[in-house]
């Protein structure tokens, strides 16, 4: 009672004298428990006991608070370079779209919540308030304690308390940083300082085994509520396309940390409760994950184009799908077996497609498949991958009939398979894929670069067959037989400059590609204009043979840079 005149807290006084006020509080537990003591006494004795145990709730509080230590995220390890745009398909650059993701393996990491030091004098404490029928007490007083803790490290990293209907008014940039956050604590949390968590009102109860589980549970509930929501509102929004590697994510994180979850909430009701609502949010999130992924792949096949793609080059959508696909891979083991629980695996459905989209041909993409040499690691994921490949195939066919120009076409096609072959040969989507696909489709876009010399080099270098030829690409005739040599060369000259202008303004972005299909571009003209010019030299003044074959290999290098150029009659050797 002497302590009760001086506000000095005991145990900054020192642990012994601590001890020495814990001494004279079990003696007198002791004289209650005798039951000897006469009864005025008694009273007396138990109103001592009430002072003593107020008393001893604030100097519980006070050790709890002030020497609790900052818990820092400098263990944590998240994606944090995945960024995706929200909009259409061909709003979003998605090369920065892959995930440098290093999976980080499941780890018990205990920290210190609270000074070491001052441990044993907290177990004192708890101890003896416990043992005087004080427990509900000292556990309210550690919950709260603990908890402002816990909320004073979620407001320190940015975790707001958000409601549902706050989480489905977000924006995406908004949502998808939030996401981030998420992962990083959610992470941090369970591995880290709910486990150090546990561990701490373990050394402070002891042997007290329930008070040391009610307590946890009491003390994190609120917050992992608070985190478990969040999930939910997510996983209960529209299912855009951008949103689906981050939901991957969060349910991959929430599938590693199950066991973990399960062991730190395994002792009661509560616990178990807590397990219960953590399990329904990861299955909402795979629900989600599965049913936004093939959302993606309808809406591939509903994107439609009113004009041409300028300069034939690779369209936005086949960079997003093809990025995304590469993004996706990251992901293989989580998305197969999320796709494998409602796939029936001997058949993939195909979603509706719009008028505009060719079905036979989807189906006959597809259907190579079965006959494919794709491994069989990640079954489901690769049937699908492949449905979704068909379906941008499908939906180019349609985007290329949009050119009038016929050569433009095969450009256009050519650009945009030869974009998706290189894509599946340098990344691991080599391995989803397959052999054959990677084959049929450096066929395909070989078979493209035929039929673009064709459409394209015939016409031209008609003019230079004696045999005939009038630059309709027709064949001889009985007009082109009248032409002379010098109106050949005029022909010839005319057509190539026409070729020139549209073709300079047309873009092979990969420079290998373009380097090849000039090289075969001028392999066609330079011998067929060499072959003619030695025939008729002779024959024909100097003022109309307008170009050299040096020429000639000079200005087939101008094509397909993307900017369109004119010689007009400026050019003379």
């Amino acid at each position: 009672m002497t302590r009760e005149v001086d506000e000095t807290m005991i145990w900054d006084l020192g642990s012994e004298a601590g001890n020495e006020f814990l001494d004279a509080v079990n003696e007198l537990r002791v004289l209650i428990d005798g039951g000897t003591t006469e009864e005025v006494s008694l009273r007396k004795a138990h109103d001592v006991l009430q002072t003593a145990m107020a008393r001893l709730e604030d100097e519980f509080k006070h050790l709890l608070s002030e020497n609790k230590l900052p818990f820092e995220l400098e263990h944590a390890s998240f994606r944090s370079d995945l960024v995706l745009e929200e909009g259409s398909f061909g709003a979003a650059s998605t090369e920065d779209l892959i995930i440098g993701s290093s999976r980080r393996n499941s780890e018990e990491i205990v920290i210190d919540l609270i000074r070491p030091e001052v441990i044993s004098d907290l177990k004192s404490i708890a101890t003896t308030m416990i043992a005087s029928g004080y427990d509900r007490e000292c556990l309210q007083v550690c919950t709260t304690v603990r908890k402002e803790a816990l909320d004073e490290f979620l407001y320190h990293h940015e975790v707001e308390k958000l409601s549902i209907e706050d989480v489905l008014k977000m924006d995406w940039a908004t949502l998808n940083t939030n996401i981030k956050k998420w992962v990083r604590v959610m992470r941090s949390i369970v591995q880290m300082y709910l486990v150090s968590e546990k561990s701490l009102n373990d050394q402070i109860f002891g042997e007290e085994e329930e008070e040391s589980v009610t307590c946890f549970v009491d003390t994190v509930k609120a917050p992992v509520m608070q985190l478990l929501n969040f999930g939910e509102a997510v996983s209960l929004g529209p299912r855009q396309p951008e949103k689906l590697l981050r939901i991957l994510e969060m349910y991959e994180l929430a599938s590693e940390l199950l066991p973990e979850i399960d062991v730190l909430f395994s002792d009661n009701q509560l616990g178990s409760s807590l397990r219960g609502e953590y399990r329904e949010v990861m299955r909402r999130l795979g629900e989600c994950a599965r049913a936004t992924f093939l959302e993606f792949k309808s809406a591939i096949a509903s994107d439609v184009s009113s004009h041409p793609f300028p300069g034939g080059a690779v369209h936005p959508l086949t960079n997003y799908v093809m990025n995304y696909l590469m993004a996706l891979t990251d992901f293989s083991q989580t998305l197969d077996s999320l796709l494998m629980e409602h796939d029936d695996v001997e058949y993939l459905s195909i979603p509706p497609l719009p008028d505009v989209i060719n079905p036979a041909m989807v189906v006959e993409e597809e259907s190579a498949y079965e006959n494919s040499s794709s491994p069989e690691k990640f079954l489901a994921m690769t049937k699908h991958f492949y449905s979704i490949t068909s379906v941008l195939e499908a939906n180019l066919e349609e985007k290329a009939k949009l050119y009038r120009d016929v050569s433009l076409r095969h450009i256009f096609l050519l650009n945009n398979i030869h974009y998706m072959t290189r894509k599946v040969l340098k990344s691991e989507l080599k391995h989803i894929f397959g052999d054959k696909w990677n084959r049929k489709h450096a066929w395909k876009f070989q078979q493209q670069a035929t039929e673009y010399e064709r459409s394209t080099w015939l016409p031209v270098l008609s003019f230079l067959k004696d045999d005939g030829g009038s630059g309709s690409g027709s064949g001889s005739g009985s007009g082109s037989r009248s032409l002379r040599p010098r109106e050949r060369f005029q022909g010839f000259n005319t057509a190539f400059e026409e070729v020139y202008k549209a073709q300079t303004g047309w873009l092979i972005s990969d420079e290998r590609l373009r380097e090849d299909v000039r090289t075969k571009a001028s392999m066609w003209v330079i011998q067929a204009y060499r072959s003619f010019y030695s025939r008729h030299e002779n024959r024909v003044s100097e003022r109309y043979i307008k170009y050299s074959t040096d020429d000639f290999e000079k200005l087939l290098l101008d094509l397909f840079a993307g900017s369109s150029k004119s010689l007009n009659n400026s050019y003379r050797r």
